[in-house]
């Protein structure tokens, strides 16, 4: 089993930073990939970054150049820095850790695991 716990969000002006943290505990053998996505009121789930073991990154479209992604191997943590937020920004962050090999009712086991949300609101 994974447990993912985040941190980091709140209320920031437009124009301002913000940065998530999501820290994964349990018996972890290893990570494919860790990312965040988010969830606005009446919308979908939607991609924001994820970052591979190899470090490969993948950003969504609407935080290019805003948003930077990165990982702590040693502590199977994942970072999102948000900068120049906009209201638009708004949502529910959610971290995610795909491919996670872990002990789940002692067997190893690969699934995905989902973190419980931080909010992020960004006022005009």
């Amino acid at each position: 089993q994974v447990q993912l716990v985040e941190s980091g969000g709140g209320l920031v002006q437009a124009g301002g930073s913000l940065r998530l943290s999501c820290a994964a505990s349990g018996s972890i053998l290893s990570i494919n990939a860790m990312g965040w996505f988010r969830q606005a009121p009446g919308n979908q789930r939607e991609l924001v970054a994820t970052i591979t073991g190899h470090s490969t990154t993948n950003y969504a479209d609407s935080v290019k150049g805003r948003f930077t992604i990165s990982r702590d191997y040693a502590k199977s943590t994942v970072y999102l820095q948000m900068n120049s937020l906009k209201p638009e920004d708004t949502a529910v962050y959610y971290c995610n850790a795909a491919g996670a090999r872990a002990l789940r009712r002692g067997k190893w086991s690969t699934d995905d695991y989902w973190g419980q949300g931080t909010q992020v609101t960004v006022s005009s």
